[in-house]
């Protein structure tokens, strides 16, 4: 395990249901706090963010950013700056619904390790549907790779500084979800790694469901459902390619 990486469990701390989770994974992560999460439908904490209508990059975002997902957003963000201020050289970044799997996240971590740099950045997803465009390294069941396309969500992820930088400097104004939007690697110029087989589970069911998912009528789920299969279509002629 790395012994200067950092952890940060993000946790709205008015989220009591949460709370026993996060303060288990401060205990469960490498020198690990709570960082307050920013309430995305409080007007004072996203005053000074600069929201666009998904035409900033493309292909064209055809969805309305929700106050959850810019929240979500500016809590990575938060950490990003941190670690700049700070001289962060890595860190564990994730939300307050993970639960992990020690034995394979040692592992996972292990490997992530020998691997990263300053300018690594590194998914631990929940969901394993990623393609390989390439394999870094194999052990037990758990693989380090570079994806053709870059998954979502940004439940559990490893961050270097220099990483951090790079998508600070590039998000002073959002036009879509974060986990979108660090897909777009040819916009980020950020390349991205991912691990598969860490054992990681999100139990936000179990706490009272998500903070960002709704359900909406079936006829708006249809028209999203065709919309977000026209939009994946265009990053997959964006694929990641091994060095």
């Amino acid at each position: 395990m790395h012994d200067t990486m950092r952890s940060f469990v993000i946790h709205m701390s008015s989220s009591t249901a949460r709370r026993p989770n996060a303060e288990q994974l401060c205990a469960d992560l490498p020198n690990a706090e709570l960082i307050e999460a920013v309430n995305g439908r409080d007007p004072a904490q996203i005053a000074g963010v600069t929201l666009h209508p998904g035409n900033l990059h493309r292909p064209r975002y055809p969805f309305t950013l929700r106050p959850a997902e810019i929240g979500v957003f500016e809590s990575q963000r938060r950490i990003w700056k941190k670690m700049v201020d700070e001289n962060i050289d890595l860190a564990l970044i994730c939300e307050d619904d993970l639960q992990v799997d020690h034995q394979r996240l040692s592992i996972a971590l292990e490997m992530i390790s020998g691997f990263a740099s300053l300018d690594s950045f590194v998914r631990l997803p929940i969901k394993q549907r990623e393609v390989p465009a390439q394999t870094i390294s194999e052990k037990n069941g758990v693989r380090l790779i570079l994806p053709k396309v870059i998954g979502l969500g940004c439940v559990c992820q490893v961050i270097g500084r220099n990483a951090a930088a790079r998508l600070l400097n590039g998000t002073n104004a959002i036009d879509r979800p974060i986990d979108v939007f660090l897909q777009m690697h040819w916009v980020t110029g950020q390349r991205i790694h991912s691990v598969q087989g860490t054992g990681n589970q999100e139990i936000s069911p179990l706490m009272g469901g998500s903070t960002i998912q709704t359900k909406p009528p079936l006829t708006d789920k249809l028209t999203r459902e065709f919309k977000r299969s026209a939009y994946r279509a265009q990053l997959h002629l964006h694929p990641q390619r091994p060095d």
